[in-house]
Order: structure tokens, then sequence, then C-alpha cells
């Protein structure tokens, strides 16, 4: 009976743990927020989702030259509009 109650106990607090562990994969080695890594990989995501339309590399350009300061957002018209063309 004393080994069901120490099962249960240790159920208990490994799933009170796997709850409160929280998972952030844009922070890099260094204890910072990897907004280059994010920025690019918006840039991804966006000539993924408009093809032909959108300047990928002229995204990937412009992250590396503000150090990912602008971040892309493909539901934003504004972020992504200099990197939109009229492909015909």
């Amino acid at each position: 009976m004393a080994s069901k109650i120490v099962i249960v106990f240790s159920i208990i607090v490994f799933l009170s743990t796997i709850a409160s562990i929280t998972s952030n994969p844009a922070i890099d080695l260094m204890g910072g927020f990897d907004f280059l890594g994010i920025c690019l990989r918006n840039c991804a995501q966006c000539k993924k989702m408009y093809g032909n339309y959108f300047e990928g590399q002229m995204c990937a350009d412009a992250c590396v030259k503000f150090k990912g300061k602008i971040v892309p957002d493909c539901e934003d018209i504004g972020s992504i509009a200099p990197f939109l063309n009229k492909f015909e």
C-alpha cells in the first residue's frame, strides 16, 4: 500500500514538473533573443506563402543589414510591402 502512494506521489510530482516547463526557441545561447534568426525565418515563411510575389532575398538582406531589428509579419502588409513585387 505504501508503494502505491509513493508511485502516485511520484507521478504527481512528474506531471507538475512537466507542466511548469516552457520552451522558447527564439533565445540564443547567450541568453538574448535571436532577432536575426526570427527575421530570417519570417522571410522564408513569407516566401513560401507568396511565392514569386515576395522578394525573399531582399528580405533576408534587410534582416542582416538591420541585424533583425525589422521583423516581417506575413499577415501585415505594412511590414512586407518593401519586399513585394508585381510578378506578371
